[in-house]
């Protein structure tokens, strides 16, 4: 859980930019609890696209934020959710909300507070110290048993995780849960190693963390790519 604001301000003459926001972030599952110390007004669930929840949650008190910019705010964190902080990746199964900030009376408009939020938003997740996920799927390669050595050396250099290995028929059976990222172009790679005498089924299990050499790389190139980009 972490807790940001930021506020947004600018001006060139006549009308400026003028928007304040708290919000707290948090991982969310199915049937957690309000968040402590908050008084919840409005709560929306958003089935994500891409998978997985998004909760937005009101929880001003005392009108310091008017309720007409709720939308622009929702939209704004919206926004880095699908592009992602760290990766460029979506995220998913955030909960945010919203529980201070201020406003201005003639300064203040939905773009302020989108842009406000975003900035918010992008800082918190990055102090959330928020977790990669990966497709993986379960593999399952029927192979002679002349070329099996040759297919689980393979496997073991694509973070495979061997779950069993059987006999039916003349084949050998190996059951191995592989990230989908270390699958890329397998099946040309199988039928070089294997001379054409096995065959493969993948079947998608469930997003999993990856390694946090992994991770700590990734980040590293998305930031490097996004600094050249802004320069």
């Amino acid at each position: 859980m972490v807790n940001q604001d930021y506020r947004h301000k600018k001006q060139s003459g006549g009308a400026g930019q003028f928007a304040e926001v708290h919000m707290r972030i948090e991982p969310y599952y199915d049937g957690m609890p309000d968040s402590a110390g908050l008084t919840v007004k409005n709560t929306e669930v958003e089935e994500l696209k891409w998978g997985g929840k998004f909760v937005f949650v009101w929880a001003i008190v005392g009108g310091v934020i008017d309720m007409r910019f709720a939308n622009a705010i929702k939209k704004g964190v919206m926004a880095k959710l699908e592009e992602g902080p760290c990766t460029g990746s979506y995220c998913r199964d955030v909960r945010v909300s919203v529980y201070d900030g201020k406003m201005h009376d003639v300064d203040s408009n939905d773009m302020a507070f989108q842009i406000a939020s975003t900035i918010c938003f992008k800082e918190a997740f990055h102090k959330a110290h928020p977790q990669i996920l990966e497709p993986v799927y379960d593999l399952e390669v029927m192979c002679d048993a002349e070329v099996m050595g040759n297919v689980m050396g393979d496997l073991q250099t694509r973070r495979a995780i061997i779950m069993g290995m059987d006999t039916e028929g003349h084949y050998q059976v190996i059951r191995a849960r592989v990230p989908l990222k270390e699958l890329h172009k397998y099946s040309s790679a199988l039928r070089s190693l294997t001379q054409g005498k096995a065959k493969f089924t993948m079947t998608y299990v469930e997003y999993a963390p990856v390694p946090a050499d992994v991770q700590a790389r990734l980040t590293a190139e998305y930031t490097q790519a996004t600094h050249h980009e802004e320069h």
